[in-house]
């Protein structure tokens, strides 16, 4: 891992150290077997790092109704 990308994601592993992060996954990353792999490798540094990371598979419109209802604006 390169270490600009360490520096520019720092602020959010701070940000997030000790949460629950709800991913949503879907689409070409569970067809293609690099970005599969890529997902799993960041889930794993996530979890290192204190972030506890929840995957959902698909429930995308029930997940933006609940982030509607909770007045959270998803970060992408």
């Amino acid at each position: 891992m390169r270490v600009s990308v360490l520096a520019e994601a720092l602020p959010y592993l701070q940000r997030f150290a000790g949460k629950t992060v709800v991913i949503k996954y879907g689409g070409a990353a569970m067809k293609d077997p690099a970005l599969k792999a890529g997902v799993i490798s960041d889930l794993v540094l996530l979890s290192c790092v204190g972030i506890r990371p929840v995957l959902v598979h698909g429930g995308g419109p029930e997940i933006n109704i609940w982030l509607d209802r909770l007045g959270i604006t998803p970060e992408f």
